[in-house]
Protein backbone atom coordinates (compact mmCIF):
# COMPACT_ATOMS: atom_id res chain seq x y z
CA UNK A 1 0.00 0.00 0.00
CA UNK A 2 0.68 3.94 -0.74
CA UNK A 3 0.32 6.93 0.90
CA UNK A 4 -0.75 8.82 -1.89
CA UNK A 5 -0.38 12.97 -2.40
CA UNK A 6 -3.70 14.76 -1.24
CA UNK A 7 -4.78 17.61 -3.92
CA UNK A 8 -5.48 20.62 -1.99
CA UNK A 9 -7.93 23.90 -3.16
CA UNK A 10 -7.42 24.75 -6.82
CA UNK A 11 -5.88 21.62 -8.26
CA UNK A 12 -8.56 21.07 -11.11
CA UNK A 13 -9.45 17.43 -10.23
CA UNK A 14 -11.66 19.09 -7.28
CA UNK A 15 -13.88 20.55 -9.47
CA UNK A 16 -14.67 17.94 -11.46
CA UNK A 17 -17.53 15.16 -11.85
CA UNK A 18 -15.57 12.42 -10.79
CA UNK A 19 -16.38 9.49 -13.11
CA UNK A 20 -18.61 6.50 -12.17
CA UNK A 21 -16.80 3.03 -11.31
CA UNK A 22 -17.92 -0.37 -13.52
CA UNK A 23 -18.98 -2.70 -11.19
CA UNK A 24 -16.44 -5.34 -13.12
CA UNK A 25 -13.93 -3.31 -12.75
CA UNK A 26 -14.19 -3.90 -8.92
CA UNK A 27 -12.38 -7.34 -9.08
CA UNK A 28 -9.12 -5.68 -11.24
CA UNK A 29 -6.13 -5.91 -8.51
CA UNK A 30 -5.43 -2.09 -9.79
CA UNK A 31 -8.85 -1.20 -8.33
CA UNK A 32 -8.22 -2.94 -5.62
CA UNK A 33 -4.82 -1.92 -4.61
CA UNK A 34 -5.94 1.73 -5.24
CA UNK A 35 -8.50 1.66 -2.66
CA UNK A 36 -5.98 -0.06 -0.63
CA UNK A 37 -4.14 3.44 -1.06
CA UNK A 38 -7.02 5.45 -0.21
CA UNK A 39 -7.82 4.10 2.63
CA UNK A 40 -3.89 4.28 3.62
CA UNK A 41 -3.72 7.85 2.63
CA UNK A 42 -7.47 8.36 4.96
CA UNK A 43 -5.68 7.13 7.67
CA UNK A 44 -2.21 8.06 7.25
CA UNK A 45 -3.21 11.85 7.60
CA UNK A 46 -6.01 11.10 10.19
CA UNK A 47 -8.86 12.01 7.69
CA UNK A 48 -12.71 10.66 8.74
CA UNK A 49 -12.64 10.23 4.86
CA UNK A 50 -11.30 10.57 1.84
CA UNK A 51 -12.53 10.66 -1.78
CA UNK A 52 -10.71 9.32 -4.86
CA UNK A 53 -10.40 12.88 -6.69
CA UNK A 54 -8.54 13.85 -3.31
CA UNK A 55 -5.83 11.97 -4.46
CA UNK A 56 -5.92 12.14 -8.06
CA UNK A 57 -8.23 9.87 -9.11
CA UNK A 58 -11.35 11.13 -11.28
CA UNK A 59 -13.57 7.90 -9.38
CA UNK A 60 -16.26 7.31 -7.61
CA UNK A 61 -15.12 6.06 -4.68
CA UNK A 62 -14.72 7.12 -0.77
CA UNK A 63 -13.50 5.56 2.11
CA UNK A 64 -14.78 6.80 5.26
CA UNK A 65 -13.97 5.65 8.62
CA UNK A 66 -13.67 7.07 12.02
CA UNK A 67 -11.78 5.80 15.66
CA UNK A 68 -10.71 7.78 18.36
CA UNK A 69 -9.85 10.44 15.11
CA UNK A 70 -7.01 13.23 16.74
CA UNK A 71 -8.47 15.63 14.35
CA UNK A 72 -11.92 15.27 15.08
CA UNK A 73 -12.02 13.48 18.76
CA UNK A 74 -16.32 14.74 19.07
CA UNK A 75 -16.77 12.56 16.38
CA UNK A 76 -18.02 9.11 16.58
CA UNK A 77 -17.00 6.10 15.16
CA UNK A 78 -17.64 4.85 11.98
CA UNK A 79 -16.37 1.42 11.00
CA UNK A 80 -14.10 1.42 7.55
CA UNK A 81 -16.50 1.75 5.08
CA UNK A 82 -15.69 1.74 1.21
CA UNK A 83 -18.67 3.23 -1.30
CA UNK A 84 -18.24 3.35 -5.15
CA UNK A 85 -21.13 5.21 -6.88
CA UNK A 86 -22.60 6.85 -4.15
CA UNK A 87 -26.14 8.63 -4.08
CA UNK A 88 -27.08 10.34 -1.20
CA UNK A 89 -31.02 11.31 -0.56
CA UNK A 90 -32.43 13.37 2.35
CA UNK A 91 -34.32 11.43 4.79
CA UNK A 92 -35.35 14.73 6.44
CA UNK A 93 -35.31 18.37 5.97
CA UNK A 94 -33.36 19.07 9.33
CA UNK A 95 -30.14 20.23 9.77
CA UNK A 96 -27.24 20.61 11.53
CA UNK A 97 -24.47 23.60 11.53
CA UNK A 98 -21.11 21.85 11.30
CA UNK A 99 -18.00 23.31 11.62
CA UNK A 100 -16.00 21.46 8.67
CA UNK A 101 -12.50 21.05 8.01
CA UNK A 102 -11.16 19.28 5.01
CA UNK A 103 -7.32 17.38 4.06
CA UNK A 104 -7.94 19.16 0.54
CA UNK A 105 -8.43 22.95 2.34
CA UNK A 106 -5.64 22.41 4.90
CA UNK A 107 -5.74 24.56 7.87
CA UNK A 108 -8.91 26.28 7.57
CA UNK A 109 -12.58 24.99 8.94
CA UNK A 110 -16.08 27.08 8.45
CA UNK A 111 -19.61 26.25 9.05
CA UNK A 112 -21.67 24.32 7.17
CA UNK A 113 -25.02 23.34 7.08
CA UNK A 114 -25.70 19.54 6.31
CA UNK A 115 -28.76 17.09 6.66
CA UNK A 116 -28.68 15.10 10.06
CA UNK A 117 -30.34 12.22 8.39
CA UNK A 118 -29.79 10.61 4.90
CA UNK A 119 -30.10 7.38 2.73
CA UNK A 120 -26.77 6.40 1.07
CA UNK A 121 -27.13 3.31 -2.13
CA UNK A 122 -23.71 2.14 -3.30
CA UNK A 123 -21.53 -0.54 -4.23
CA UNK A 124 -19.24 -1.69 -1.82
CA UNK A 125 -15.42 -2.55 -3.35
CA UNK A 126 -16.03 -6.09 -4.06
CA UNK A 127 -19.82 -4.96 -5.97
CA UNK A 128 -22.23 -5.89 -3.34
CA UNK A 129 -25.12 -3.54 -2.91
CA UNK A 130 -25.01 -0.89 -0.05
CA UNK A 131 -28.26 0.70 1.55
CA UNK A 132 -27.58 2.40 4.51
CA UNK A 133 -29.48 5.70 6.57
CA UNK A 134 -26.86 7.77 8.31
CA UNK A 135 -27.78 9.95 11.33
CA UNK A 136 -26.41 12.58 12.95
CA UNK A 137 -22.66 13.25 13.21
CA UNK A 138 -22.06 10.79 11.00
CA UNK A 139 -24.06 11.62 7.70
CA UNK A 140 -22.27 14.87 7.95
CA UNK A 141 -19.03 13.16 7.09
CA UNK A 142 -20.94 10.73 4.58
CA UNK A 143 -22.33 14.35 2.89
CA UNK A 144 -18.78 15.46 2.78
CA UNK A 145 -16.98 12.84 1.26
CA UNK A 146 -19.67 12.60 -1.85
CA UNK A 147 -19.50 16.58 -2.44
CA UNK A 148 -16.00 15.33 -3.60
CA UNK A 149 -17.07 13.36 -6.03
CA UNK A 150 -19.13 16.33 -7.80
CA UNK A 151 -16.43 18.79 -7.31
CA UNK A 152 -17.89 20.44 -4.26
CA UNK A 153 -15.34 21.81 -1.75
CA UNK A 154 -17.04 22.12 1.76
CA UNK A 155 -15.49 26.14 1.21
CA UNK A 156 -18.49 26.10 -1.21
CA UNK A 157 -21.16 25.45 1.02
CA UNK A 158 -20.17 27.99 3.80
CA UNK A 159 -23.15 30.91 4.20
CA UNK A 160 -21.38 32.80 6.20
CA UNK A 161 -17.48 33.87 5.41
CA UNK A 162 -17.19 35.30 9.05
CA UNK A 163 -17.69 31.52 10.25
CA UNK A 164 -14.55 30.92 8.24
CA UNK A 165 -11.04 30.13 10.93
CA UNK A 166 -7.55 28.48 11.20
CA UNK A 167 -7.84 25.32 12.87
CA UNK A 168 -5.57 27.15 15.32
CA UNK A 169 -8.33 30.14 16.01
CA UNK A 170 -10.85 27.31 16.20
CA UNK A 171 -9.12 25.05 18.40
CA UNK A 172 -8.85 28.09 20.49
CA UNK A 173 -12.19 30.10 20.34
CA UNK A 174 -15.09 27.96 18.78
CA UNK A 175 -13.63 24.44 19.46
CA UNK A 176 -15.42 24.05 23.25
CA UNK A 177 -18.90 25.38 22.20
CA UNK A 178 -18.82 22.90 18.65
CA UNK A 179 -17.72 19.74 20.71
CA UNK A 180 -20.80 20.14 22.98
CA UNK A 181 -23.50 20.84 20.10
CA UNK A 182 -21.68 17.65 18.21
CA UNK A 183 -22.07 15.84 21.48
CA UNK A 184 -25.91 16.70 21.66
CA UNK A 185 -26.49 15.45 18.55
CA UNK A 186 -24.50 12.55 18.37
CA UNK A 187 -26.13 11.33 22.09
CA UNK A 188 -29.42 12.12 20.03
CA UNK A 189 -28.35 10.08 17.60
CA UNK A 190 -26.16 7.74 19.05
CA UNK A 191 -23.99 8.45 15.66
Amino acid sequence: MTVRLVATAGHPILREWAQPVVPDELDAPSTQLFIDDLIETMRYYHGAGLAAPQVMSSQRIVAIEVHANPRYPYKPDIPLTVLVNPEIEPLSDETFANNEGCLSVPGLRGVTERLVEVGVRALDRHGHSVEREIRGLSAVTFQHEVDHLNGTLFVDRVNDPTTFATWEQFERYQRDEFAARAAELVARFGS
